[in-house]
């Protein structure tokens, strides 16, 4: 099951993405589309390990509410925009390829969620403790902390 609110348009999805032993394609792309990039309004096919990665999260954290989604797609224009602001921003993000989410979850303190996804290392774990978010991807096993 994943369970998604996106802060920036408002859309949620609850959805059974995993079935019978398969990704459920309605499923899927209604997930893509949810994480689309907002400010383009692009989409492009979110990794289901990411998807997989985020339920068991929700497993670990026993909490029922939605992930708080920051950030799921962005193009490369979005990119390079938010890279040109910070530089705390990667100029080739992960979140370009569709393997990376940023993300909160009502109820649940931010090092609770961070701690979280650290211990099934399941890629890399971002803790952004002042921009009140978490940032998790499918990438090479590894930790840091922004602002």
């Amino acid at each position: 099951m994943v369970s998604l609110h996106n802060l920036h348009t408002g859309e949620s999805l609850t959805a059974c993405y995993f079935d019978n032993g398969c990704y459920v394609p309605d499923a899927m792309a209604a997930v893509n589309n949810v994480l689309r990039d907002y400010r383009t309004g692009d989409q492009h096919p979110m990794a289901p390990g990411l998807i997989d990665l985020l339920s068991q999260v929700r497993g670990k954290l026993g909490s029922k509410q939605p992930f708080q989604v920051i950030s799921g797609y962005r193009s490369p224009q979005t990119n390079a925009m938010l890279h040109q602001r910070s530089g705390q921003v990667a100029a080739h993000s992960l979140h370009m390829d569709g393997v990376a989410i940023d993300v909160r979850v009502e109820g649940v303190q931010l090092q609770h969620l961070h701690d979280a996804a650290a211990t099934l290392q399941g890629g890399g774990v971002g803790y952004y403790p002042v921009s009140n978010f978490v940032h998790m991807d499918v990438g090479r096993v590894r930790r840091w902390t922004g602002s």
